[in-house]
């Protein structure tokens, strides 16, 4: 299980921008917003314990040192902009008739 030593917080800017915040210790973060619990749940173990904040979600991972926290309208935004993207559609079954079909055109020709 790896140590997260880094606490980042995004939020939106007054222009639309992301901003991200880093900060070394959590204190920074206890002095801005209000804890209420803390992560007793979470499927990554090293985020177990860590401090839940009124007004962020998180704590969540994001690679192996730091632990996210996000505001709730960078939150939907991502959340959203996620559910939209669509996964490249494969070509295989298509790829594969066309190269039937090409093999067996050049098998005609030789005949």
């Amino acid at each position: 299980m790896s140590k997260k030593d880094t606490y980042r917080v995004v939020a939106r800017g007054s222009d639309g921008s992301l901003q991200i915040r880093d900060y070394t210790t959590l204190d920074p973060l206890t002095e801005h917003y209000e804890q209420v619990g803390i992560d007793d749940c979470s499927t990554d173990l090293a985020l177990r314990g860590m401090p839940v904040f009124r007004g962020l979600i998180g704590p969540m991972p994001e690679g192996k040192n730091i632990v996210r926290y996000e505001t709730p309208e960078v939150f939907e935004m991502l959340t959203k902009e996620w559910g939209i993207t669509k996964p490249k559609k494969r070509r295989r079954r298509a790829a594969e008739k066309k190269a039937t079909e090409t093999t067996s055109d050049s098998a005609e020709l030789v005949s």
